[in-house]
């Protein structure tokens, strides 16, 4: 089975797309849920985080606010975070894609925001970036999330740029615009990632 990775800054709408894509009948595995797949009640990986990180599981569930200030701006802490949850991901992405494999599918979309970051990218047959001017960036975080503009910048500014990003991509998607736009593009893109693997 061929995997393609799916990856975009905070803001610039890769749930569209993700979605978008689930619509067009293609299977995406969604790095997101398989983090939180990996911490319900009872998980190791939970159990992990609460011996490594005291007060942010209560009552058997992990409080992710809490859990996201400690390790937003501490690199040691979300080092230690990373270590417990990267590995237990990785497994099961890797049962989710023998799942796919198994049912005959052929082609499939990992959907995860650290992609490059974690260089998942290296394992992939190609990477699908999507992309948004960084001021129209900039209001969806301020809406979605209630910060200020200084705020979302800064959110923004922790992550890879956007031009870094640019780098690993084998295709962009522009989710600035209208979202007939962006389907679009998403179809087009889907066109050439079902063709790969196939005889020329």
């Amino acid at each position: 089975m061929f995997v393609f990775g799916l990856t975009g800054g905070i803001a610039t709408g890769k749930s569209t797309v993700t979605a978008m894509i689930r619509e067009a009948g293609v299977p995406v595995i969604d790095a997101d849920a398989l983090a939180r797949e990996i911490v319900q009640p009872g998980m190791p990986a939970l159990t992990a985080i609460a011996a490594a990180f005291p007060g942010v599981v209560a009552n058997g569930q992990l409080d992710r606010a809490k859990l996201g200030k400690i390790v937003f701006s501490n690199e040691v802490a979300r080092g230690k975070l990373n270590a417990i949850t990267h590995p237990r991901i990785k497994e099961l992405a890797k049962k989710k894609k023998d799942e796919l494999a198994a049912q005959g599918v052929t082609h499939a979309i990992y959907d995860a925001a650290l992609l490059i970051e974690n260089r998942l990218h290296e394992a992939m047959q190609g990477v699908i970036l999507v992309t948004c001017p960084v001021e129209v960036q900039v209001q969806r975080v301020m809406s979605r999330d209630g910060l200020s503009e200084d705020a979302a910048r800064a959110r923004i500014a922790s992550q890879m740029p956007t031009e870094e990003k640019k780098k690993y991509a084998t295709w962009l998607i522009d989710n600035g615009g209208a979202l007939e736009a962006t389907r679009a593009q998403v179809k087009q893109v889907l066109a050439e990632v079902l063709r790969y693997g196939s005889a020329p």
